[in-house]
């Protein structure tokens, strides 16, 4: 069973305006969304699907539901232009 948590890195795309997240320990994780809220609601649906598909989601324990925490970890960088 995995003890820590999954990281999923997300940065805001300015050009499109929308936040993008990827992982390194989610094969195949690539998403978007508005919002950070949107994106993490996203990621609680994807994150599941996809360890299953790639056969990566912590085994059963009888009926004990199962822990898959992740992290995401964003970037955000903005230049400001300030008038003397």
């Amino acid at each position: 069973m995995k003890s820590r948590a999954y990281i999923v890195n997300a940065f805001w795309d300015p050009e499109a305006k929308v936040w993008v997240a990827t992982s390194d320990d989610v094969p195949g994780l690539a998403t978007e969304a508005g919002d950070v809220d949107k994106l993490i609601k996203k990621l609680r649906v994807m994150i599941p699907e996809l360890l299953e598909a790639n056969g990566l989601l912590p085994p059963k324990r009888g009926r004990a539901a199962r822990d898959v925490p992740f992290e995401v970890r964003a970037q955000y960088h903005e230049h400001l232009r300030l008038q003397a």
